[in-house]
């Protein structure tokens, strides 16, 4: 089992980057960035659908599903993310390939413990305006960076039915944006740069309830609230002359002005509510609900008269289905085929148009033979903004690949 972390641990990681440059999207520019975070491979192959106490998975949304862990399980997930961007007059494209989680359960009893790392959010895009004539005047602008989340967690199981739990996250990273002001023809221009370092810490609590309709049906229900937290950050803007060659290769000349300032980012209280129905280990069907007050807040670096922040919401419908669990003689009856559909509100509004996200999901588990272990692959394919008011329409196709290795780490030895 250790073997089996170690070496899957390193791969994936030798692969992926984490937190830095983990979107292509322009609007990651607003808020903390673009949010990446929708749960394990599982969960995101449905849509974001997690409402079934299970015994081998990892759910990193709801503390409670931690009580309903029968084997410590190691979890491990990334994506590779194909972006097209356009606009009313240009298309571009891009990829990336990133962390995406990594987790482990153990289960004590009626007691069960999570703990973890969580690439959130996420901060990247190079956006320039350049014109080839004389004296025109020209503008390049990056930015690089996002926020991270390590948890600790714990859930009880109350009664075989209902289960509880909460779990503590700490939140760290760093953002920086850099834009560069020149005219055609002269070497010299004016960069500004700003560097956000973040910190703060949130609870997250849970709740879950799974009673049985008749003796093939089950009914599944899942409470999860984010309370309100505060996120510091540590701001220093740096305004400088700096000369360029034809590749933009930057030299200071003269540093300007340069200013510090902290400012507390306030997140509302978010809830997820999630109900479904289904046969236990042969087909869910399920819905789920998230909404916040308000989406996100502007930093100092990044307010615009044009931006404004609205309620976040979202709703998605998804399952999953086994054509036989248990079957010795056919591998592909064993296999969990998820699908689902999700609609979010992300609350960011640009030059008064909402910025929306709709996806499609799809996914497969795959059982690896002679163990409770499992390989998970998740397709999704959406579309987020729009090219109304001169903004920029997303049209993305993103391939997720997870592992979860379970077994017996606590054992009493028979023979020595």
């Amino acid at each position: 089992m250790i073997k089996k972390i170690i070496v899957s641990a390193c791969l994936l990681l030798s692969l992926v980057s984490f937190a830095q440059d983990g979107t292509a999207s322009p609007y990651s520019y607003y808020g903390i960035g673009d949010v990446r975070f929708r749960g394990t491979v599982e969960s995101r192959s449905m849509a974001g659908i997690a409402v079934e106490k299970d015994s081998i998975h990892i759910n990193l949304e709801n503390p409670a599903s931690f009580a309903n862990l029968k084997l410590t399980t190691f979890t491990i997930g990334g994506t590779l993310n194909n972006v097209n961007l356009k606009s009313d007059n240009k298309t571009e494209s891009a990829k990336r390939t990133t962390l995406d989680y990594l987790a482990v359960g153990l289960p004590l009893g009626k007691w069960g413990v999570g703990f973890g790392l969580i690439p959130y959010s996420s901060v990247g895009y190079k956006i320039e305006s350049i014109s080839g004539n004389l004296d025109a005047s020209n503008s390049r602008y990056a930015g690089a960076g996002g926020l991270n989340k390590a948890f600790l967690g714990v859930g009880y199981k109350v009664t075989p039915k209902f289960s509880v739990g909460a779990d503590l996250q700490y939140n760290f990273g760093s953002v920086e944006t850099s834009s560069l002001e020149f005219i055609t023809g002269i070497p010299v221009g004016t960069r500004e740069t700003n560097t956000s370092l973040l910190s703060g810490v949130n609870f997250n609590v849970g709740a879950m309830y799974q009673t049985n309709i008749n003796k093939k049906l089950t009914l599944y229900s899942g409470l999860n609230y984010t309370i309100e937290n505060t996120l510091k950050s540590q701001n220093t803007r740096n305004i400088s002359t700096v000369t360029y060659n034809s590749v933009f290769d930057l030299a200071v000349s003269d540093i300007v002005a340069e200013q510090k300032n902290n400012v507390d980012l306030l997140f509302p209280g978010k809830i997820s509510l999630s109900a479904g129905i289904g046969e236990s280990k042969k087909w869910l069907l399920g819905g789920r609900i998230d909404y916040q007050k308000t989406a996100a807040q502007a930093n100092s670096y990044n307010e615009s008269s044009n931006v404004g922040y609205g309620k976040y919401g979202s709703v998605s419908l998804g399952g999953y289905y086994i054509p036989n669990y248990n079957s010795f003689s056919s591998y592909i009856n064993r296999i969990v085929y998820r699908g689902g559909l999700r609609y979010e509100k992300t609350g960011l509004v640009v030059n008064s148009e909402s910025i929306n996200d709709i996806g499609l999901t799809i996914g497969l588990g795959l059982p690896i033979t002679g163990s409770y272990s499992n390989v998970n692959i998740g397709f999704e394919l959406g579309k987020r903004g729009t090219t109304n008011s001169s903004l920029v329409e997303e049209n993305y196709a993103k391939i997720s690949v997870g592992f979860s290795f379970n077994d017996k780490w606590f054992q009493q030895r028979k023979f020595d």
